[in-house]
């Protein structure tokens, strides 16, 4: 909405409802930014910057500029009304000073100042106030330029006017210094994170700039995009594998405000991003459920009107009309219910019907009118359900009667003759090379080898029928016991730890990326529950007579060397590959748990993980290549 069209410009001090003080906020900060490290710093920004974006979401404001200063400082300045000025009915001070030294002081919770509101699920700017040094608040409105100053949360003087400005300047700056006694590990803003939510936000809200600017570096980055999601999509995805033109629908059921663009590729992942308010709804939630009714009805009502889908066969799935959609919701709704573990996934049941109820109107009616673009979207689903119907006919192939069946495992697998799975480690090794090494060098009892041939299938560039048909896929699913996919049963796990152990080249690194996409993407559980490890072989073999030592990188190849003391040559070997190694060396600095190093794979962010594996394996070549470009100052050994 833009900044002319709001239907109302009071905003006063009878739109502010007081609710309680800061007293707990400085002694337990975690209870209200989560977390006192890099990501709590963040939340302080985003506490501002939602206020600026509710004023723009309900058309006070079109312009935002976030500033980065050298001293660690940082600043949020919007051309909305301006935070009231006026004495507040209930404290006796000033509405600024009541906004930002009270708890849940502000226009969001009488109804009087805002609509629809994305802060909804924060704790306002008194929170940044209390853990900051230093903040300074300037309004500009009703031709004056006001100013008060804080620190730690205490006024550090009363609200005054500074100067008189033109009557048509208005707006709200608050400029903060981050407390480094709150924020012990950092008070260091990232650049890539606040680049990365900013230009989210402007593609979220349409026709409104938002500025990074970074006086560190002299950067400066402006954010505008007047297609909204439209556009929105096509960063996201690959305009080469789209099968029709995007499709980007807005309208309004009851009071809530829905926004959707979609596009069906020829890919086989889904890509669903939805938010409410502008909040990212990592869990999904009401809203997503009544996009994915409508469309599994939609298209399966089309696909028997038009007798697409035989009368043998059964109705497509969810999964089957999703296969391949690229999709952003993005709904305002006046009072989100958040629940789940991080408060992201909607509640409101009034959102699946208004979703539901409005994609299927609008999406039956593009599809009556576009008939050739229907059938290539219900030709797709098709295929998927006849792909599906394969995969599970593969899938039958990977099941054992008993976890345990030694009988029913892959010849290639060398199992160890424990069977607590508790104690139990299964090595994924590329090549034959390595797996004779690995079995030779290993402790028969508790350690079994698996070798692979090759490099596994991209999963993120097939469908899952083909996935199953892989070879080294189905020894590696029946090696581990628990079945893919929404079939995992953590309970026949066989081994705690997994540990891939590849080469320490190019390839290896290859070979380790697609094999965590493929336990990301079909055995989350695994790591979610940090079953999943990478071995960590040495480097180097640094030696001096009988004197052996190891190093992991070129700066430990350094550290190492210093550790050698008189005479004689130091004589260093590169390992090419685990093949190299003789089993008792293997054993010594890989395998044996006494001595070797193991990096435990976490998945602390999911959304992280999802981009970074979409970025590395998907079908999109400009965001890789962004990505290479980006990161290849940080290589150091590069195997051609």
């Amino acid at each position: 909405m833009a900044k002319q069209e709001a239907q109302s410009v009071a905003y006063t001090a009878s739109d502010i409802q007081v609710l309680e003080g800061l007293e707990a906020v400085r002694r337990r900060p975690g209870m209200y930014i989560g977390s006192t490290g890099s990501r709590g710093l963040h939340h302080l920004v985003w506490e501002v910057v939602d206020n600026a974006i509710d004023e723009a979401m309900n058309g006070y404001a079109d312009h935002i500029d976030v500033t980065l200063y050298a001293d660690g400082r940082i600043s949020v300045a919007d051309n909305g009304r301006g935070i009231p000025v006026d004495i507040h009915p209930q404290t006796g001070k000033s509405t600024l000073e009541t906004v930002l030294t009270l708890l849940h002081a502000g226009g969001k919770f009488g109804g009087g100042g805002y609509k629809v509101s994305g802060g909804l699920h924060g704790v306002g700017v008194s929170v940044v106030n209390a853990l900051s040094k230093f903040l300074e608040a300037e309004v500009k409105k009703d031709g004056h330029l006001y100013r008060q100053t804080f620190s730690r949360g205490e006024p550090l003087g009363p609200l005054e006017v500074i100067g008189r400005i033109p009557p048509e300047e208005h707006g709200s700056k608050i400029t903060f210094l981050p407390d480094d006694e709150i924020f012990t590990e950092t008070t260091t803003f990232d650049e890539k994170i606040l680049r990365e939510r900013l230009e989210e936000l402007a593609f979220l809200n349409r026709g409104i700039t938002l500025v990074l600017n970074d006086e560190r570096n002299n950067r400066r980055e402006t954010f505008y995009y007047e297609g909204g999601l439209s556009e929105y999509l096509k960063h996201l995805s690959d305009e080469e594998t789209y099968l029709h033109a995007p499709l980007s629908f807005s309208g309004k059921k009851e009071t809530i405000e829905i926004d959707i663009s979609l596009v069906y590729t020829n890919t086989y992942q889904t890509v669903l991003h939805s938010y409410v308010n502008n909040i990212p709804t990592h869990e999904g939630g009401t809203h997503e459920a009544g996009l994915k009714a409508a469309l599994t009805r939609v298209i399966n009502d089309y696909a028997r009107k038009f007798q697409l889908l035989k009368d043998s066969e059964s109705n497509l799935s969810g999964d089957d009309v999703r296969e391949g959609l690229v999709a952003i919701l993005s709904i305002r709704i006046v009072e989100p219910q958040f629940e789940g573990q991080t408060k992201t996934k909607l509640g409101n049941s009034e959102a699946k019907t208004a979703v539901e109820s409005f994609i299927t109107d609008v999406l039956s009616r593009f599809l009556e009118e576009n008939p050739s673009v229907a059938r290539r979207i219900v030709d797709k689903a098709i295929l998927a359900a006849r792909a599906r119907e394969a995969a599970r006919r593969a899938r039958e192939l990977t099941r054992r009667k008993n976890a345990l069946e030694v009988s029913a495992l892959p010849g290639k697998l060398a199992d160890c003759s424990s069977r607590d799975a508790r104690a139990s480690e299964l090595f994924i090794v590329e090549g034959d090379s390595a797996g004779g090494s690995a079995k030779s060098g290993r402790d028969r009892h508790f350690q079994a080898i698996l070798p692979l041939r090759g490099k596994i299938i991209n999963v993120e560039k097939a469908r899952l029928d083909k996935i199953l048909g892989n070879e080294e896929i189905r020894a590696l699913i029946t090696a581990i016991g628990t079945g893919m996919d929404t079939n995992i049963d953590l309970q026949k796990l066989r081994y705690h730890k997994i540990i891939i152990m590849t080469d320490a080249d190019v390839d290896g690194s290859h070979i380790r990326t697609l094999l965590l996409t493929f336990f990301y993407r079909y055995m989350r559980p695994l790591l979610e529950a940090g079953h999943i490890y990478i071995a960590q072989p040495p480097l180097y073999r640094v030696s001096q007579g009988k004197k052996v030592l190891y190093a992991y990188d070129d700066d430990d190849l350094e550290r190492v060397k210093k550790m050698f003391t008189g005479r004689g040559e130091i004589v260093i070997q590169r390992y090419k590959g685990l093949g190299e190694m003789n089993p008792d060396q293997l054993w010594e600095t890989t395998m044996n748990p006494a001595s070797r190093l193991l990096l435990q794979v976490q998945l602390d962010d999911a959304k992280e993980a999802e981009r970074t594996f979409d970025i590395l394996m998907g079908e999109r070549v400009e965001p890789r290549r962004k990505f290479i470009a980006e990161h290849a100052r940080y290589v150091r050994n590069l195997d051609i």
